[in-house]
């Protein structure tokens, strides 16, 4: 019965079902009379970008991957994902379920499109960006399930009947292969901009993804080169800043010179306005929607937050010890004394609606590790583009030389540690810092440094849902991730 259960999803989520009339009424979208024309595969590939960004903004996958980074701390029913010395227990396990189901709701949305838009006869033009959308958004969710499941099954066509739910681990190596692939078809056929089409990839976002993806396998020199490509392409700048609030030119408006993909939400959109909440009190209301409850709040302990240099102006866009309402200075409850303030709700009391997957600022940090990875310590071309952010940040001239530099003459290691610092402050709260660490291998160090907790083996991976392992017909309990 949990059988037919699972392949009945699949199927409502892929519009697949079985064509048990003979006579079809044209009212009825089935397979036969729904992929003809190029109307149906746009909005094919549509379904696959809305199930990435209902999730992309929603609860669950930011919370599970910034409360254990050292900079944060979970609360009340997400207080449990911050307990590091301790494999997932149930209610975090539900929170990683809904992570795998939605990725591979997003995995079979996209190879629907794969294997139905190539037979329409539509504009050529047309057909193979859609075709490189789905291949982006195939290895989108491919990424985030190697990175944090390890080997998982390697799904590459429709699902549409029972035959085909039993599918083995594949090994990581083999994922990695799958996940280039996909990217390079999708930089092959993307558009170079997307115009008006906001939300949707270009080129540039699978040549950055590549970029990242090289990055964690420490593929170092395609790292850099693909970096260095974007950088030099002209095509993006960093936007300008001068005080704090200048960075919601980047969040705030639907498109900047920055912005190299990024998802784009109705401004009362449920799911996001939600996430917003989350990160304040209801008694904020100068920040949230009006029903926050700050699950999610800064370790004031952590040395990033206590070495943090106040002139930088990435600190109080990030970060807030109180608020002024109606003149008067209100201070956050003493058990949380600063919280997160790069996602709130704009001055018209509306949720800000661009939130940046990729933007032009890690090219730069991407190319200045990868680079002194490649070359056995910082060239000067790798530390100017790593002070370039780091001038950004106190909104200095980008290209003058300033007393905040980083110097020359830092050993590789003490490089890498400068960019991984930057990234933090750069990226804090856009999902870079759990997997910096984790691919890093510094994970159980800066645990025990920062949060005074060991952090388990079994916490590097999440838990395979039982309900997978349970229907799967080519999984056992024998392929559950260690310490589950």
């Amino acid at each position: 019965m949990k059988k037919i259960i699972l392949l009945i999803a699949y199927l409502m989520v892929g519009w697949s079902c079985a064509n048990v009339l003979e006579e079809v009424p044209k009212s009825f979208i089935s397979p036969t009379n729904y992929y003809n024309t190029q109307a149906d595969a746009e909005g094919a590939i549509l379904s696959v970008y809305g199930e990435r960004a209902e999730y992309m903004i929603t609860a669950g996958q930011y919370m599970i991957e910034e409360i254990p980074t050292d900079y944060a701390m979970g609360r009340g029913s997400w207080a449990p994902v911050d307990i590091l010395n301790q494999p997932f227990e149930s209610v975090v396990t539900g929170r990683s379920n809904e992570m795998w189901m939605r990725f591979y709701r997003i995995v079979n949305r996209a190879n629907i499109v794969l294997e139905r838009v190539p037979a329409i006869k539509m504009d050529e033009t047309v057909k193979r960006k859609i075709l490189a959308e789905a291949y982006y958004l195939r290895a989108d969710s491919y990424i985030n399930l190697v990175r944090y499941w390890g080997a998982v099954p390697l799904k590459l066509s429709e699902t549409t009947d029972l035959t085909q739910i039993g599918v083995a681990r594949t090994p990581v190596a083999q994922v990695y292969e799958q996940i280039i692939s996909d990217l390079k078809n999708a930089e092959a056929d993307l558009p170079e901009t997307v115009g008006a089409a906001t939300g949707r990839v270009s080129q540039w976002a699978a040549k950055l993804r590549l970029a990242d993806v090289y990055l964690g396998l420490e593929d170092w020199k395609n790292a850099a080169d693909k970096a260095d490509e974007i950088i030099k392409s002209g095509r993006y700048s960093l936007v300008t800043v001068e005080k704090e609030s200048d960075f919601y030119k980047i969040f705030a408006a639907e498109t900047s010179s920055e912005d190299v993909f990024s998802w784009h939400y109705s401004p009362n959109l449920t799911p996001f306005a939600t996430f917003v909440d989350w990160c304040h009190y209801p008694n904020t209301p100068v920040y949230n929607m009006g029903t926050g409850s700050a699950v999610l709040y800064v370790n004031t302990g952590s040395s990033l937050i206590k070495n943090w240099d106040t002139r930088d102006l990435r600190y109080h866009f990030n970060i807030y010890e109180g608020y002024n309402e109606n003149g008067k200075w209100i201070d956050n409850p003493s058990a949380t004394p600063l919280l997160f303030k790069k996602f709130i709700k704009d001055p018209n009391g509306l949720a800000i609606y661009s939130v940046p997957v990729m933007r032009f600022a890690e090219a730069f940090l991407i190319y200045a590790e990868a680079a002194a990875m490649t070359e056995g310590g910082p060239s000067a071309m790798a530390l100017e583009r790593l002070n370039i952010i780091k001038r950004r940040g106190y909104g200095y001239d980008l290209t003058a030389p300033s007393e905040i530099d980083y110097p020359t003459g830092m050993t590789k290691e003490d490089f890498r540690n400068a960019v991984l610092t930057e990234r933090a402050y750069e990226f804090m709260m856009e999902r870079r810092r759990y997997w910096d660490l984790i691919r890093t291998k510094t994970i159980k160090s800066v645990s025990q440094k920062e949060k005074q907790q060991e952090f388990i083996d079994a916490r590097l991976l999440y838990p395979i849902p039982q309900e997978e392992i349970s229907n799967n017909p080519a999984l056992s309990a024998a392929d559950q991730n260690p310490g589950y």
